[in-house]
């Protein structure tokens, strides 16, 4: 059985990360990446706020908070007239069950999407994601904050360029922008204590060193 592949939670911080099948690259031209950033658009706000991600050829990852129970059924029972149960006529239980899943389904359906749309584009077949996706739970604010550096800086990290500031599939230049953004930028540099602090401590290589324990790798 893969590693980190646990039930994802309602309320809860994640990384979540996946590599195509066999190392297969996700992302065939530059095009793809920004229309993956679209049908994840559509499929994971209901569910899932972002704090980071980095698209790579092969991989990706992301750092997600998962919405309460209350949110996820609200937003899906929107978007899905009469397919979710009423929270008020099931346990609480219940409730926290199916925003579980809920989850889940959302990010199945993002990745049953794009691979769907990238088979027929490129005249593949068959699964481009491995399965299931993993996902590792944040331990703490530190933990929260390492993770999203390691993100933003992750194409450094795997040498697809020298500086992870010239990699343009990150989210590390929306948080210096003001343009309007899905990202939760204003509480992503509180976290820092501001802009000035969030550049220096993506800088920071001995910073890294001290988080290794967090590093994930495909086994």
């Amino acid at each position: 059985m893969k590693k980190h592949t646990d039930p994802l939670l309602s309320g809860c911080f994640y990384h979540i990360y996946n590599r195509g099948i066999n190392g297969e690259d996700l992302f065939k031209e530059e095009k793809n990446y920004s229309f993956f950033l679209k049908r994840y658009g559509k499929y994971i706000p209901p569910v899932a706020e972002t704090y980071a991600y980095c698209l790579l050829k092969n991989h990706f990852h992301l750092l997600i908070r998962t919405r309460s129970p209350e949110e996820i059924m609200r937003n899906v029972s929107k978007a899905n007239a009469g397919r979710v149960s009423n929270p008020a006529s099931v346990t609480k239980e219940d409730v926290e069950k199916t925003a579980s899943n809920l989850i889940s389904r959302s990010f199945s359906n993002l990745f049953n999407s794009y691979a769907q749309a990238i088979n027929k584009a490129y005249g593949r077949t068959g699964t481009l994601f491995e399965e299931p996706f993993r996902r590792v739970g944040i331990k703490n604010e530190a933990h929260c904050c390492w993770v999203l550096s390691y993100i933003n800086t992750n194409a450094q990290h795997h040498r697809f360029v020298k500086d992870f500031r010239d990699y343009p599939h990150s989210s590390y230049h929306a948080f210096l922008s003001k343009s309007p953004t899905r990202l939760m930028r204003e509480e992503v540099l509180k976290w820092f204590g501001g802009v000035k602090e969030f550049v220096q401590y993506h800088l920071d290589k001995k910073r890294r060193l001290d988080f290794s324990e967090y590093q994930i790798e495909f086994e």
